[in-house]
C-alpha cells in the first residue's frame, strides 16, 4: 500500500507544472502586443490604399413627388 501511495504522489509531483513549450520573454507583455497591432494596421493601410474605391451612387432627384407618409381618408 505504501508503494502505491509513493507512486501516486510521485506521479502527481511530476505532472505539476506548465504544459506546452516554453515562451520566449520577448513575446510576453504589452509591448510585443502593441508592436504586432501596429504591424497589422500598417499592412491593413497598405491594402486599403491598393484597393479600388467604388464610385458614389447618385441620389434620386429630390423634386420627385413622393407619397404622403400618412394617407388621409383610408382605413
Amino acid at each position: 500500500m505504501r508503494w502505491l501511495w509513493l507512486v501516486w504522489a510521485g506521479g502527481l509531483l511530476v505532472s505539476c507544472g506548465v504544459v506546452g513549450p516554453p515562451v520566449a520573454p520577448e513575446d510576453v507583455g504589452v509591448a510585443p502586443v502593441i508592436e504586432r497591432q501596429k504591424r497589422q494596421d500598417a499592412v491593413g493601410a497598405k491594402q486599403r490604399e491598393t484597393t479600388e474605391v467604388e464610385p458614389v451612387k447618385e441620389l434620386p432627384d429630390p423634386e420627385v413627388d413622393l407619397l404622403p407618409l400618412r394617407p388621409v381618408g383610408t382605413r
